[in-house]
């Protein structure tokens, strides 16, 4: 009887130490194979720095890796506790094509309903997006920004071929930006969003068929 193929590892990667505290809230097991929530801290250098030393792990060599937690809205119409799910990540380094979007966005919509789902390009950003900025880079065509996503993701396929995502939470958007009256009630609603996510990104990884190397 031939052994059973070691299960693919998860790593699911967020910058504060709120995100990886409502991930770790929601979590109530169901993966498909070992799980880590990584706080990379905040920035794209920091991301990059973090999945790259988690990937050099040989217990991590192989694993799917998902970017979230929260993003800046670029959409008019977008508000806080709306996801994002990523077809591609951006940087000035190029783009990342994400796996199993569709899946995502019918997962979460199970995990979390009647919020909204926005699906497109997420572009990276080295600081907050504010005014201005955000028509510009919707001009783009992204659908929403965040620090970190872009780096995780091109430092993980830079790391080996894996299936990788980006699922983020819209804390605020052109109607709502952080520096207004209702900031509190939004991140709110964007906590409790990220705190029900988990059962989507299981199914997704229990999805997924990845070469073995």
């Amino acid at each position: 009887m031939s052994a059973q193929p070691a299960p693919v590892p998860l790593l699911i990667a967020c910058a504060l130490g709120i995100e990886q505290f409502a991930l770790r809230a929601g979590d109530r097991g169901g993966a498909g194979g070992p799980v880590t929530v990584l706080r990379t801290g905040m920035g794209p250098a920091a991301a990059e720095r973090s999945v790259t030393r988690m990937l050099a792990d040989p217990a991590l060599r192989d694993a799917a890796v998902l970017a979230t937690g929260f993003c800046a809205g670029l959409a008019p119409g977008m508000h806080p506790g709306d996801l994002v799910v990523a077809e591609e990540t951006r940087d000035p380094r190029g783009a990342t094509a994400c796996v199993g979007t569709d899946l995502l966005v019918k997962e979460l919509v199970r995990a979390v309903p009647g919020r909204t789902v926005h699906t497109g390009p997420l572009t990276g950003s080295g600081h907050v997006v504010r005014g201005q900025e955000r028509s510009d880079l919707l001009a783009t065509g992204a659908i929403a920004a965040d620090m970190e996503s872009a780096a995780t993701l091109l430092s993980a396929v830079r790391a080996g071929e894996r299936p990788v995502a980006a699922v983020r939470v819209v804390v605020d958007a052109p109607e709502h930006e952080l520096v207004r009256i209702g900031t509190v009630r939004g991140g709110i609603s964007a906590f409790r969003v990220l705190r029900s996510v988990l059962p989507a990104f299981f199914e997704w990884h229990r999805s997924l068929l990845l070469p073995r190397r």
